[in-house]
């Protein structure tokens, strides 16, 4: 019988606890499958004494992480303490300076850190794997690192933050109002102890730079990232774009142009019948275009004990079948500092405003959109309120570019209350 892989757990939250529970209850399976016994010699958390529905009484304790990560008998160090410094950040460094391979779900360190983290690990002759990470328990980055590696990758797009899609799924089929259904979200417990890191887009940016490193080989790029949250999304949006046959989604979409790397994540509406636009509650999809496989979709948890745990397990079965692969899908070395661009592809574009109750007031706007070169294709005039009428329009494919300068001279017609909301639509 070969030798065990000896696991050392650094964080026993909900998916640390899972972590231990798929090792004990699931034993003869993983050892079947990888051809090698999975043990855990030791974990670590902040409070020893917490109830976590399963037994520790078989493991070592440590009480700091980094001691745990340089144990003789931890052969993977799986970090699930979180956080992109600290001491998440100081156990991982210490795991692939003492030659450990490490398996993390922590993708606010790799969007960070993510470049020196895998170049460490290669120094060393480690594995830094990741696949909890993005999007829970849906294998986006195996199948980004392996299942696709014969494609030039067109575009990645994808649902990444359930939280988000949650509110807005409870906007739509509940009548709420942004703040009542984030209301809702934070009482079942759905939002991070910083909730500007789920509904201000951050958490799901985290996700798309590291997709989009892997797809394009560039070194990890979160700060290029443009972020948009939910903040501003409105139930008359919901309503209205359902109203003219669309759902409005937290997307994220990198692709490689001739100008640079496009990453974005904002919202975004998508045909309703799409396979985005079917997507309802906390759960993710991430969409990948290939030259050679078209599109794929793959939808699942994006979150939680069991889905999470189980991405944790696929990375260290990996790592025990002897399966030895760069952080992101080539040497670190060989990774180019992207050159980031604005999204430049043109799409449509939804536009919402509040209208002055005055003769030619839409021919104002219509005006202004036209000489800054974007073509209305279709509007829908709501009934008035308090003397303003509430106006949707949807353009002709534009680029960002066009419609900024459109925009910024709408408010000099001085009919136009507020600022207006403009939203991409995203083909799919």
């Amino acid at each position: 019988m070969s030798d065990p892989i000896r696991l050392g757990i650094a964080g026993l939250g909900t998916v640390g606890a899972g972590v231990v529970k798929i090792v004990r209850q699931k034993a003869p399976l993983l050892e079947a499958r990888s051809g090698r016994p999975i043990t855990i010699s030791a974990v670590s958390a902040r409070n020893r004494e917490k109830d976590r529905g399963v037994s520790l009484a078989a493991y070592d304790w440590e009480d700091d992480p980094v001691t745990l990560a340089t144990r003789d008998d931890v052969d993977v160090f799986v970090e699930l303490v979180g956080g992109s410094d600290g001491p998440a950040k100081a156990a991982v460094e210490a795991a692939l300076k003492a030659g450990k391979d490490v398996v993390t779900a922590n993708k606010a360190l790799l969007a960070h850190h993510g470049q020196a983290l895998a170049q460490l690990a290669e120094e060393n002759g480690c594995v830094l794997r990741f696949e909890a990470a993005v999007a829970g328990g849906i294998p986006v980055i195996k199948a980004l690192t392996e299942g696709l590696a014969g494609n030039d990758i067109l575009r990645v797009m994808g649902v990444m933050n359930g939280t988000c899609n949650y509110i807005l799924t409870r906007m739509e089929s509940g009548g709420l109002t942004y703040d009542e259904a984030f209301a809702e979200a934070d009482a079942l417990g759905f939002l991070e102890a910083d909730p500007e890191l789920d509904v201000g887009g951050i958490d799901a940016g985290h996700k798309l730079a590291l997709l989009a490193s892997i797809a394009y080989g560039t070194q990890v790029a979160f700060n290029a990232v443009e972020l948009e949250g939910i903040g501003r999304v409105t139930i008359d949006d919901i309503r209205q774009a359902a109203d003219m046959g669309y759902k409005i989604k937290l997307l994220g979409v990198c692709r490689m142009s001739g100008r640079g790397l496009e990453q974005s994540m904002s919202p975004c509406l998508v045909p309703a019948s799409s396979p985005l636009g079917q997507l309802d509650g906390g759960t993710n999809m991430v969409v990948i275009e290939g030259d050679q496989v078209g599109q794929i979709v793959m939808r699942g948890a994006g979150a939680g004990e069991g889905p999470t745990a189980s991405a944790v397990m696929g990375d260290v079965m990996d790592i025990a079948r002897g399966t030895r692969l760069t952080t992101f899908g080539a040497p670190a070395s060989k990774l180019v500092a992207a050159t980031p661009a604005q999204a430049a592809t043109p799409a449509p574009y939804y536009l919402r405003m509040a209208l002055a109750d005055k003769p030619g007031a839409l021919a104002k706007v219509a005006s202004a959109l036209g000489e800054a070169g974007v073509s209305i294709h279709r509007m829908r005039q709501y009934n008035h309120v308090d003397n303003t009428a509430p106006v949707l329009i949807v353009t002709h494919k534009t680029t960002r570019a066009a419609l900024d300068a459109a925009l910024a001279a709408i408010p000099a017609t001085g009919v136009v209350q507020g600022d207006p909301v403009a939203l991409r639509i995203e083909e799919v």
